[in-house]
């Protein structure tokens, strides 16, 4: 997770927090490897742009956070975010990739598909094990 966290955040200039949020128990993600300011510690999945991918399966991708209902300001420069949920083959979300930007609407489909991608890649090689362990932790 380091690792891609930090080839994504230094690629590409308008990514100015990128990192991992992980499921650590049932319901509830914890910040993991990041790049940038500080990130939220735990957000449960009933709040926030991170919460809503994990509880719906689904990437948000966020032209103007001020606009979601429930967006946790983590950085009060936040302007836009795309979070994509990383899931095991069998469904289970074991983490969110969560990308922030300081600029109005700067992720596009062609992010959103590239992150999808990458976070399937992800979820597939990890597996339902990695959730056990992390939960554990």
């Amino acid at each position: 997770m380091a690792t891609v966290v930090c080839e994504l955040h230094h690629a590409f200039e308008h990514f100015h927090w990128t990192g991992f949020y992980r499921t650590v128990r049932p319901g509830h993600l914890q910040v993991g490897p990041y790049q940038g300011g500080h990130g939220c510690l735990d957000i449960p999945f009933e709040r926030g742009v991170c919460g809503a991918a994990a509880r719906e399966r689904a990437t948000q991708l966020v032209p103007d956070v001020h606009e979601f209902p429930g967006h946790i300001a983590c950085s009060s420069s936040t302007i836009s975010e795309i979070v994509v949920p990383v899931m095991t083959t069998e469904g289970d979300v074991i983490a969110v990739l969560d990308v922030d930007s300081d600029f109005p609407d700067a992720f596009d489909a062609h992010d959103q598909e590239a992150l999808e991608e990458l976070c399937a890649m992800l979820g597939s090689r990890w597996g339902t094990e990695a959730l056990s362990k992390m939960e554990a932790d």
